[in-house]
């Protein structure tokens, strides 16, 4: 072999080197044409929600704050009207948490730990207190569209907890071992209904949306609760996927 060939890979080599870095890069095209139609669809359903389902609830809720204010205070009328008053400006904040959650599409760039660090920062402080987030393990990569959906299911455990269970403590365990990669949220608050959990109702959304996402990336979604005494939400998945 002469020196001017030398350290050079056979042509066979070198095409089979070209059209490989070709599928990975029409593979991250794909990639990233997925996620851009992805976010645009959340954003126009987004944008219907804040245009026809927020607006009218608020506007409901001023109509019913001018209501109250005519009725005289000794009414009778006057303590239920409040009562649905602050009913509908909780459902309206809630609401907007939701869609600025619809809003917030891109896939975590950094570790799923790291993503959720960053999520736990954008809370209140009172929120953030009782928020733990823990790693064990090694961690592996994980395919980002996968990544993107355990950390769409985490926050929504995390979401479903800080608004409705009352609980003081809440943690966020990411456990990463040689066959599967497991994420466990638990707080100690309130519990959930086991009745309302194993129903599969649909007026329960976040629950049947976290299902859904786990059966899309073929994870096991387990959800253990007991009025009085808070709930676990195990997610766990093979590292192979």
């Amino acid at each position: 072999m002469s020196h001017e060939t030398e350290g050079i890979p056979p042509l066979a080599e070198r095409i089979r080197g070209f059209f490989t870095q070709s599928d990975q890069h029409q593979s991250a095209w794909e990639h990233n044409l997925r996620q851009e139609e992805r976010r645009l669809e959340r954003t126009r359903i987004a944008r219907e929600l804040h245009d026809t389902l927020l607006q009218g609830l608020l506007s409901a809720a001023m109509q019913l704050q001018l209501a109250e204010g005519w009725l005289p205070a000794d009414s009778p009328a006057k303590p239920v009207l409040s009562r649905v008053h602050n009913l509908m400006r909780r459902g309206i904040d809630e609401g907007r948490a939701a869609l600025q959650g619809l809003r917030s599409t891109d896939v975590p760039s950094t570790s799923l730990e790291q993503a959720l660090s960053d999520f736990q920062e954008e809370l209140a402080p009172a929120d953030r207190v009782r928020l733990r987030i823990l790693k064990m393990g090694r961690p592996k990569p994980v395919d980002p569209d996968v990544q993107q959906q355990i950390y769409l299911i985490t926050r929504e455990a995390l979401l479903n907890a800080l608004r409705h269970s009352q609980a003081k403590k809440i943690q966020v365990e990411i456990h990463y071992s040689p066959r599967k990669l497991r994420v466990t949220v638990r707080d100690n608050g309130t519990g959930i209904d086991p009745q309302l959990v194993h129903s599969g109702r649909k007026a329960h959304w976040g629950l049947t949306v976290m299902r859904e996402r786990g059966a899309n990336i073929g994870a096991y979604l387990r959800i253990r609760t007991k009025p009085g005494a808070g709930t676990q939400v195990d997610l766990s998945l093979p590292s192979s996927t």
